[in-house]
């Protein structure tokens, strides 16, 4: 995996994933990831994936990450249809591109309907923007031999 640090102290996402933020309610979680809603929605569904450990964002993710970026999107999948009855395919999955990153701990979105998205939303999470890539295209973009190409 890309540089493995456990958790950064002053890293909201962090807290988060170790249980140190009773703000947030996690609806998933196990030894490499959680699942949280998002605090400003774009949808009526729009939660956050994240690995426990800190990676700072996609251009740290090498080859070895693959198996991570699948399963937050398989986890946020699971609750998704688990929780709300609701079909991928009317949802949006990806991430936002440094420097258009809130938080600066890797983070997957996953918003649905799309189609209940206002327009200020839409924009900020535009699919294959220079701000915002899906996570298909961000695992494409993760090259076998370890570097990234955003």
């Amino acid at each position: 995996m890309a540089s493995v640090q456990s958790t950064l102290p002053n890293c909201i996402f962090c807290k988060i994933a170790t249980g140190n933020d009773p703000a947030t309610d996690i609806v998933f979680q196990n030894e490499r990831i959680c699942i949280f809603k998002d605090i400003r929605p774009a949808s009526d569904f729009h939660y956050l994936a994240i690995p426990n450990h800190h990676l700072e964002n996609v251009n740290s993710l090498t080859a070895a990450d693959k198996p991570l970026l699948k399963e937050l999107k398989r986890e946020l999948v699971n609750y998704m249809q688990s929780s709300r009855g609701i079909d991928p395919s009317e949802a949006s999955f990806g991430f936002h591109i440094p420097p258009f990153t809130s938080v600066k701990h890797l983070h997957m979105h996953a918003i649905a309907p799309v189609s209940k998205m206002g327009f200020i939303s839409r924009m900020i999470f535009r699919p294959n923007t220079m701000w915002f890539k899906t996570d298909d295209t961000i695992m494409q973009s993760i090259p076998s031999d370890g570097t990234t190409n955003q």
